[in-house]
């Protein structure tokens, strides 16, 4: 399997997909952490993926999304974005909204 049909199997895990620095218990940056703490606070259930596992998936996925940092928060297979976005969507209830139109709450 090439990368990015990694990538696409990663996404189409779950409605919610975390790429992150880390695991949500054991994050590795704060920014990671940021992002885990708000979907957590939503009631999220979310699949995520350690970045550092898979350096190629790492490098491709940041040209895939044209987002060049992480974490990276997608939805129904659609980037939301990185930390910033999630947590602006997070203090808005814009995130709840998006989580729970996608069926990952509840």
């Amino acid at each position: 399997m090439d990368v990015n049909e990694r990538i696409q199997s990663q996404l189409s895990a779950a409605p919610v997909v975390l790429f992150m620095k880390g695991t949500p218990d054991f994050p590795q940056c704060g920014f990671s952490a940021q992002a885990v703490s708000a979907l957590r606070a939503c009631g999220a259930r979310f699949h995520a993926v350690n970045i550092f596992e898979d350096p190629e998936l790492r490098e491709a996925l940041k040209r895939l999304s044209n987002w060049p940092t992480y974490p990276q928060l997608y939805v129904k297979g659609e980037l939301l974005g990185g930390c910033d976005i999630t947590l602006e969507m997070f203090r808005s209830g814009e995130l709840q909204t998006a989580l729970t139109e996608a069926g990952a709450v509840g």
